[in-house]
């Protein structure tokens, strides 16, 4: 089996290779709004999608030959990418000019005959040599480097996302042990054997903290120094926060993805469940989406399995022992009780063992 991974490591740039990475931020940003102007601008008056590329623009602009000109390339892919998805469906939304203060400070680079490889304690990237790398694990043996992301935080740190390939033989598990996950606001998740997630509410618990650096930035000059340095420490705090964040979810889907063969979630939409709700810092606090993610990969890489349940599936609804439905289930009642066989249980318990079963039932099905 061919697997596709990423793995992000700090590096340590000198003066001179934090100026070039600054450089080609800015230009890949620049190129990537100018020609979606001209893309714009060539429609206005034709009706027809223009196909221009980096080339096209370097002699005009002149400081784009400083640049990794696969940075540039990869700008032009994600801009056509955006511009075809908006025009096949119109629901992605329009692609939208990248600012300054407000984009990701990052570039993609391609592997290209040993373009970027790793030796020691350095990674050498294209146009810019050897740059100092903290490697907390290696790459599995036999792999194939494909790109690299270059990124830098608002808290003035430099990463680089690797992607590689490697071979692995993956053997599909005989499926034994199956749980149903449901989703939880308070508790992150209540599986079928009645554990609950306890997500320690990282934002939460930060909050008067973030709320002070906040209050100080505010009192300052706007682009002065100490603005800027508190900037910083404002960022530094929500860094934390989702450092801790993905360390337990990466824990945490680690433990059930070696415990069970089979899981099964539904399928939530997160987003319109924040809005309508208005449960939007819970939501975006516990990080469900990435949570999903994470364990997906981490069942497929064991030859084991993710089932997701139909959005329409009645989780909530349905009785988990004589499968008797309600009509309306309100979100204010937290016990359900059936009024078939008069079971009284925690909705959310319900919920999950109704989604172990339908992971049994749609592996039988698949079987057959």
């Amino acid at each position: 089996m061919k697997i596709i991974k990423a793995y992000k490591f700090r590096l340590y740039p000198d003066d001179k290779q934090k100026q070039f990475f600054e450089q080609n931020f800015g230009n890949v940003r620049f190129i990537y709004n100018k020609m979606l102007s001209d893309k714009v601008e060539y429609y206005k008056k034709n009706k027809e999608m223009l196909y221009n590329t980096p080339a096209q623009y370097k002699k005009e602009f002149e400081f784009l030959k400083l640049s990794d000109s696969l940075s540039l390339s990869n700008a032009q892919l994600d801009l056509e990418r955006a511009y075809k998805n908006f025009f096949r469906n119109p629901s992605f939304g329009f692609p939208k000019f990248k600012s300054k203060h407000k984009s990701k400070n990052s570039y993609k680079t391609n592997n290209q005959n040993g373009s970027i490889h790793i030796d020691d304690k350095y990674i050498k990237l294209p146009k810019i040599g050897f740059v100092e790398i903290r490697m907390e694990r290696q790459l599995p043996k036999g792999s194939t480097i494909k790109n690299a992301t270059i990124s830098k935080t608002k808290s003035n740190k430099y990463f680089v996302a690797i992607q590689f390939e490697y071979e692995k033989e993956v053997e599909q598990v005989q499926p034994e042990s199956y749980l149903g996950l449901d989703f939880a606001m308070s508790d992150f998740y209540v599986d079928s054997e009645g554990v609950k997630g306890n997500y320690p509410k990282f934002f939460r618990k930060s909050q008067d903290k973030l709320a002070k650096e906040q209050r100080e930035l505010s009192r300052m000059v706007k682009g002065s120094n100490n603005y800027n340095k508190q900037k910083i420490k404002v960022a530094k705090v929500y860094e934390k926060i989702a450092n801790q964040r993905k360390d337990f979810l990466h824990k945490t889907s680690r433990k059930i993805a070696n415990s069970y063969d089979v899981v099964c979630v539904e399928d939530l939409n997160m987003k319109a469940m924040s809005q309508t709700f208005k449960f939007g810092k819970s939501v975006h606090d516990n990080g469900w989406g990435m949570f999903v993610q994470m364990l997906k990969y981490k069942l497929e890489e064991s030859g084991k399995y993710l089932i997701t349940a139909d959005k329409f599936f009645p989780s909530t609804k349905q009785c988990s022992a004589c499968l008797n439905k309600k009509d309306e289930m309100l979100l204010s009642e937290r016990t359900y009780k059936c009024s078939s066989c008069e079971l009284e249980i925690d909705r959310d318990l319900n919920a999950a063992l109704n989604l172990k079963q339908y992971a049994i039932e749609s592996l039988q099905v698949n079987k057959v």
